[in-house]
């Protein structure tokens, strides 16, 4: 009995795998007699009427779908939009793309080309409202779906420009941040770095500082240095097909120059003099800024401004070095001076620098961002006064309060409020003694330090010692040898 049933059941099977497999050629024959019958798949013209070509062109779709045809489906809703587009059909179209997306068993290729197709037609739409609902009906199209997950970033990209072309800065910055772009696979990554850039310059536009300094950090300072010179090599069997970036993308180094546009905007409003000085430098590395005059003098005036602005530390130190070796500065020797003052251990008078540089500062007061003129007049006299304090601090191992404020041409309050200040901010070891007036730069040493440096005196002693000696021989040699001839 087990037997008979098992038998009744696998014929059973075999009977409804044939009448499937009949199915799905039967709906084959007619969808390929379907295709035939009109002129290039297009359905047979029935009066004109558009719901009825759409209709018919819906049957064909179906039966290509359901026959697993993807080159016929991809043909079929292509050219239902087709007809929409050239009837001028704009709400049926929005209705047409949300129909067959959500058809049962819509095929991916479908959905793709689908979309593709339709974003062709966004820059010919007659009004801006047209416009915007199309963008959203194939936003809300492929939310949600990897495989148009490209498209739907460009969508929302042409979407934010629309809102920031209304004055809703806001809005555009918060659709842009619904984005992850970094995690595209098949984007190009010229396309993502533009993407991440417009999320920043959105959130600087709308003063969301904290934001713009997160999403600048998706993008590596490396990332611009790659060989673009470097033939692409062809994708192995198994790896992500990276598609290539549109042509209104721009290239590497001009995303380069864009990029730390932007980060000195974001440092500007910290007033971190140091950072936009490193900004300016790696723009003035570009090969096309460093072979056009008229482009790296300003470049490098911007560059020499902030480096004085800067506060002193290593890094601020070793910059103003290596901007010293350039060789393009001596284009510009009034900066080169300027610089050099600030190498140079000597003490610099406020007055004579300020009478020196004041036009060439006022010249550069709207290139260092308008507002921030007044602010760095008081930065550039508080450098030079921290440059003199270090300066004295070289020099004099003990010295009166007074005569600092003298040296510092400044009154005993501020001169011992400014070194206070580089105390706490360790750019300098002192102590002040208030009750006799007194500053002390040396650093207390406990007994290891003593024995060491004790040890390292007596050593350059003995050597000096040994070196007269010797000296003295040789002179009490060579006078004998005299005597004797």
């Amino acid at each position: 009995m087990g037997r008979d049933s098992g038998r009744r059941d696998d014929k059973k099977q075999q009977i409804r795998g044939e009448m499937a497999a009949a199915t799905k050629a039967m709906a084959t024959a007619t969808a390929t007699a379907a295709m035939k019958s009109g002129s290039n798949f297009r359905v047979r013209e029935v009066g004109g009427d558009l719901d009825a070509k759409i209709e018919s062109l819906l049957n064909v779709e179906k039966q290509m779908r359901l026959a697993g045809d993807v080159a016929g489906t991809k043909k079929a809703v292509t050219d239902i939009l087709q007809l929409c587009f050239e009837a001028r059909a704009w709400k049926t179209l929005n209705d047409q793309i949300t129909l067959l997306s959500k058809r049962r068993g819509q095929l991916k290729q479908a959905v793709t080309a689908m979309v593709q197709q339709a974003m062709q037609y966004i820059d010919e739409t007659p009004d801006l409202e047209t416009k915007i609902e199309l963008i959203k009906t194939l936003n809300c199209v492929s939310a949600g779906k990897i495989y148009v997950e490209i498209e739907r970033a460009r969508l929302i990209k042409k979407l934010a420009k629309l809102k920031e072309e209304q004055g809703q800065i806001v809005e555009a910055a918060d659709l842009m941040q619904e984005i992850a772009v970094e995690t595209f696979g098949a984007m190009a990554k010229t396309e993502k770095i533009a993407f991440i850039l417009e999320q920043v310059r959105l959130c600087l536009d709308r003063q969301d500082y904290v934001r713009a300094q997160i999403l600048s950090r998706k993008i590596s300072a490396r990332v611009f240095d790659a060989n673009t010179s470097k033939e692409k090599k062809k994708p192995k069997e198994g790896d992500n097909v990276v598609e290539e970036a549109p042509a209104d993308i721009p290239s590497l180094l001009e995303l380069r120059q864009i990029y730390y546009e932007l980060m000195i905007r974001y440092y500007s409003h910290n007033n971190d003099y140091l950072e936009i000085c490193r900004c300016y430098k790696a723009i003035y590395e570009i090969p096309s800024v460093k072979e056009d005059p008229a482009q790296w003098i300003p470049v490098l005036r911007k560059i020499c401004w902030y480096l004085v602005l800067s506060p002193h530390d290593p890094m601020q130190s070793s910059l103003l070095n290596s901007t010293l070796e350039y060789k393009d500065l001596s284009e510009i020797p009034h900066f080169r001076l300027l610089l050099k003052q600030l190498v140079t251990m000597e003490v610099i008078q406020w007055t004579a620098l300020w009478n020196a540089f004041k036009d060439e500062f006022e010249n550069e007061k709207n290139m260092l961002g308008g507002s921030l003129g007044d602010k760095a007049a008081e930065d550039l006299r508080q450098r030079v006064i921290e440059h003199n304090i270090l300066v004295v601090s070289k020099y004099y191992s003990r010295i009166t309060l007074r005569r600092l404020a003298e040296l510092l041409c400044l009154i005993v309050q501020e001169a011992e409020k400014h070194l206070s200040d580089m105390v706490v901010s360790k750019a300098l070891v002192a102590k002040i003694d208030r009750a006799m007036g007194l500053v002390c730069f040396q650093t207390a040493k406990d007994s290891n330090d003593r024995l060491n440096s004790w040890a390292i005196n007596l050593e350059k002693l003995l050597d000096l010692v040994e070196k007269s000696c010797h000296q003295i021989h040789k002179e009490t040699m060579v006078h004998k040898a005299a005597l004797k001839v």
